[in-house]
């Protein structure tokens, strides 16, 4: 019996939990810092990591912001994370503003967070759920899976 119950809460802690998101600290685009814990979502938090220089971000990102506006009433906050360097950092904000960008957008300019979060390319997006766990994570994009990523969304919600 014993054996059973050690078992069983090997494969339960498995099943149920993924790596977490520690609360961090990043400038946003007005270079005031942000904490995650100010712009996580109620039910789901989709991070996007990307940077200016990143071809297939500038094609994910329109993306995902049709599915801010369609997810946002539902508790999913969507952050933009950009991991542009120093000396890209005066073209984010006008490039989030080109591309129509209204939700966070934050400024990992030394990668710290990227690295923290075991991200390893652009783009990446992760799903964290209200505990702080990292439900799904996507690396790279090419057009047509921001479907699968959507379904990914409403599943998530319907669990």
């Amino acid at each position: 019996m014993k054996l059973l119950l050690s078992l069983l809460l090997i494969v339960s802690s498995a099943v149920f939990s993924g790596p977490k998101v520690h609360n961090f600290k990043l400038k946003n685009l007005e270079n005031r810092t942000t904490s995650y814990e100010d712009v996580k979502g109620e039910e789901l938090t989709v991070i996007d990591f990307w940077a200016t220089w990143c071809k297939p971000c500038i094609k994910s990102i329109p993306k995902f912001v049709d599915m801010y506006d369609e997810f946002e009433s539902q508790g999913v906050q969507f952050v933009g994370i950009s991991v542009d360097g120093p000396r890209n950092l005066s073209k984010v904000k006008p490039f989030a503003k080109s591309l129509g960008i209204d939700y966070p957008v934050l400024l990992d300019t030394d990668n710290n967070v990227m690295a923290r979060l075991r991200v390893q390319a652009v783009p990446t997006l992760l799903i964290v759920n209200s505990e702080d766990e990292v439900v799904y994570f996507h690396e790279g994009y090419t057009p047509g899976e921001e479907k699968m990523i959507e379904a990914e969304i409403k599943k998530l919600l319907n669990e």
